[in-house]
């Protein structure tokens, strides 16, 4: 499906614009390319950018002072991806953003998203649609930390998101789950 489209097709699922605001909505994307393992924000970047997948996988990731890798979120096709804290607080990349697989994003400038927000009040309703979505699922998250074991979270893992078992090395759904390669082999 051509790129236009799959944006499209992802807003038509929350909102409705005409011809014309989708079209001017979407005139303020840049495309891009990236390969496997092409970093897009490193800790310390200055972020102005969110990326809309189109194709392939990313991963929003921390690594703490012992080295220790920590994955926040995977991002396959029609999911964003940015270091929201640095986008919206103006602070420097606290996170990293790479891929995981070949992928083709869509990039949205923070400056634009948010004078389109003014313009067009449908969108200001699907990214705030967006956010609100993506803090439940945060706080979900949190919480079966909290409350669940390794194999809980892994099997409710794959239960929401299936084809990530076939996508994402086990190393970094281990350490999505906040496990060792090792515990999750004995999961599986």
């Amino acid at each position: 499906m051509e790129p236009k489209n799959i944006l499209k097709a992802h807003l038509a699922k929350t909102i409705t614009l005409t011809d014309d605001q989708f079209d001017y909505f979407y005139s303020h994307f840049k495309p891009h390319s990236f390969k496997k393992g092409q970093t897009i924000i490193s800790a310390g970047d200055k972020v102005d950018s969110e990326y809309f997948v189109l194709d392939g996988c990313l991963k929003t990731f921390y690594v703490n002072d012992d080295q220790k890798m920590f994955i926040l979120q995977f991002a396959m096709s029609t999911w964003w991806a940015s270091d929201y804290n640095a986008l919206y607080g103006g602070v420097d990349a606290t996170v990293n953003l790479d891929c995981i697989a070949d992928a083709e994003v869509l990039c949205l400038a923070g400056d634009d998203r948010e004078r389109l927000c003014n313009e067009i009040s449908a969108l200001q309703y699907f990214f705030r649609w967006r956010s609100n979505k993506g803090y439940v699922a945060s706080q979900k998250r949190l919480l079966s930390f909290m409350n669940n074991n390794a194999k809980h979270r892994y099997e409710e893992l794959l239960s929401m998101y299936p084809l990530l078992y076939n996508t994402v090395p086990k190393h970094l759904i281990a350490a999505y789950l906040g496990v060792s390669r090792e515990t999750l082999s004995r999961l599986y």
